[in-house]
């Protein structure tokens, strides 16, 4: 497998759309400049091609491999990852009073982009380590962190975030995992499942974030909380000691990511794994928030990266493939000739660009959020954040499926053949919408607890900034940025229609409310894609004007734009009618009747 990095779109979502030289003026972010973000783009293109990407059949096709409570990862692995702690890509993300390099979150998401894409397997180890930092940076106390962040930030301990158990699956409230106090700290007792890279041979200690139960605590979510166990104890001086009494157990056979070991993990089996509290008591499970968000974010970032790498794919075969005299063509042009090859390859690379603008653009509201200077605009910048969680997860996983399916039959039976590679992106795909909350439970975070507690506060703001960019568009004489403007009135049309109908409908009715919940996660994703590659045609339009250089780029950006626009936006009106008159139906049936 190969892979090449869009460093051309991603500078221009990054500078253009996103903001990036308004970020780079936050404080924190001096360092931020273009010279160096350019380096680290370039660099970090080279790494994730030449050294994540070779390894990436082979951590298919191989797997990982459990024996007597140890896993070895794939060939190459350990190596790499060596590789990859060296050269400082593990600690980009995190903050240099920690000892990384405070990077902006949008600059840090478009490096991340390119591990994912590489090598989705392997990306997972930091995704999960920095999400147990960012935890243990905001909820943990100093004795903790002093003892475990230095090492986690440089790599050369691992993170995971250990929720869920055999029973308990999404619903958290049924954790039963125990935390007897034993002087200073705790013994943990239970199991826990799906523990990405809960046990490896990549780093020399694993650090567990682990959700537990006290023996006076209530029951429910509100009894749950936060510890952290690392697989081997730290002594005084930092060094490791004995071996903590906590063992993966197995670790499960998937359809994908074979490279990523996902681990049942026993703690307790003999005198109890030693634990120390995060925080307060019984507060585990908003500590672990700040975890799943980060990870949330992230894991819509896969859904982007899995997509680019399957497009990728997809155009290579095309480029080579000779079958079939092309409509209009020569004899023996390839089947990139092909109108329906170049459909669905346009189709593939349109849904890209949107999801990654959105995934951009979120990341820089949540730099906003984080740093500005003014409350009055880090305030709305955080709503902006809480509202497109959900969606930069859901609608881009969701959107991976697709793309990574429509990659397979652009290579027609041979993408059905495992030798060919197309098929491992759509397997890898299916696990994005479930991990971190189903796309369901993200969807329903969406609605209730982002559109209708603030009873659309941030909804209208985001309402509001697309009218503008419509009115924008209004201002052009350009047939194309017109014919994109009139199918995102539509578009954005039915999203406000559909808004309304939810915030009236869930005070009446909150089961009908919700049956359109998926829907308006998936109305919401097709319509604010549309707002940032209609944006982005804009752009790109005015760059021409003025003389701008690589022409082919802009020309590409604009065509791209209209096909998302002619082919996806009335995607909206569906969903919308989904929502408003389809709603009911799904409910229709008695449950005996499935």
């Amino acid at each position: 497998m190969t892979y090449a990095a869009p460093l051309d779109d991603m500078r221009f979502v990054l500078n253009r759309l996103a903001g990036l030289p308004e970020i780079a003026t936050l404080p924190g972010f001096e360092d931020a400049d273009p010279e160096l973000v350019e380096a680290i783009l370039i660099e970090a293109g080279r790494f994730a091609g030449e050294v994540l990407a070779p390894l990436n059949s082979t951590g298919d096709r191989q797997g990982c491999r459990w024996f007597d409570g140890k896993v070895a990862t794939p060939d190459g692995f350990p190596a790499a990852y060596q590789q990859f702690i060296e050269g400082g890509w593990h600690s980009m993300p995190a903050s240099t009073d920690i000892g990384g390099q405070g990077m902006p979150a949008l600059v840090s998401s478009a490096v991340a982009e390119m591990w994912k894409s590489a090598n989705l397997a392997f990306s997972l180890c930091q995704m999960l380590t920095m999400g147990a930092v960012e935890a243990l940076v905001n909820h943990a106390s100093d004795t903790l962190k002093q003892r475990f962040l230095p090492k986690m930030v440089a790599g050369e301990w691992t993170g995971t975030m250990n929720l869920t158990e055999p029973q308990a699956g999404s619903d958290l409230s049924a954790v039963r995992t125990r935390a007897e106090p034993d002087g200073d700290h705790y013994r943990l007792s239970g199991s826990k499942i799906f523990i990405t890279w809960g046990e490896h041979d990549v780093a020399e200690n694993v650090i567990h974030l682990v959700l537990a139960r006290l023996p006076d605590a209530p029951e429910g979510t509100r009894g749950i909380s936060l510890f952290v166990a690392p697989k081997f104890l730290v002594n005084p001086d930092g060094s490791l000691g004995a071996r903590n009494d906590l063992v993966c157990a197995s670790i499960e056979h998937k359809l994908g990511i074979h490279g990523s070991p996902t681990a049942v993990m026993s703690y307790g089996d003999k005198e109890g794994a030693v634990a120390y509290l995060v925080g307060e008591p019984n507060r585990g499970l908003e500590y672990m928030f700040t975890m799943m968000n980060h990870a949330r974010l992230n894991v819509g970032l896969e859904g982007v990266a899995v997509s680019e790498a399957a497009y990728q794919h997809a155009v290579a075969y095309a480029r080579g493939r000779v079958q079939g005299k092309p409509i209009g063509g020569a004899e023996r042009d390839p089947i990139i000739y092909h109108p329906d090859v170049r459909r669905m390859l346009m189709d593939m690379r349109a849904r890209t660009e949107a999801m990654r603008a959105l995934a951009y653009c979120t990341a820089a509201c949540m730099d906003r959020a984080r740093h500005h200077p003014d409350p009055a605009v880090r305030a709305p910048n955080q709503g902006r954040v809480e509202l497109l969680t959900p969606v930069v997860k859901g609608w881009c996983t969701e959107s991976s499926i697709l793309i990574a399916s429509t990659g397979i039959q652009v290579h027609g039976g041979m993408g059905y053949v495992e030798e060919t590679g197309a098929a491992q992106y759509l397997r890898d795909a299916r696990i994005t919408t479930i991990y971190e909350g189903t796309t369901g439970i993200q969807a329903n975070d969406l609605l209730g607890r982002k559109l209708v507690r603030d009873k659309g506060l941030n909804a209208g703001a985001l309402i509001r900034d697309m009218t503008e960019e419509l009115d924008a568009l209004a201002l052009t004489n350009d047939a194309d940025l017109s014919a994109i403007a009139s199918v995102f009135k539509a578009a954005l049309g039915a999203f406000e229609e559909a808004t309304a109908w939810l915030l009236t409908r869930y005070d009446s009715d909150p089961r009908e409310a919700v049956a359109g919940a998926v829907p308006y996660l998936k109305l919401t994703g097709i319509v604010v894609g549309g707002w940032h590659m209609a944006h982005a045609a804009r752009i790109a339009r005015d760059l021409l004007s003025a003389g701008e250089e690589n022409t082919a780029f802009l020309h590409a950006k604009i065509a791209t734009a209209r096909f998302y626009a002619e082919h996806v936006l009335p995607e909206a009106a569906a969903a919308r009618d989904e929502i408003t008159t389809g709603a009911g139906s799904t409910l229709a049936l008695e449950e005996t009747s499935f």
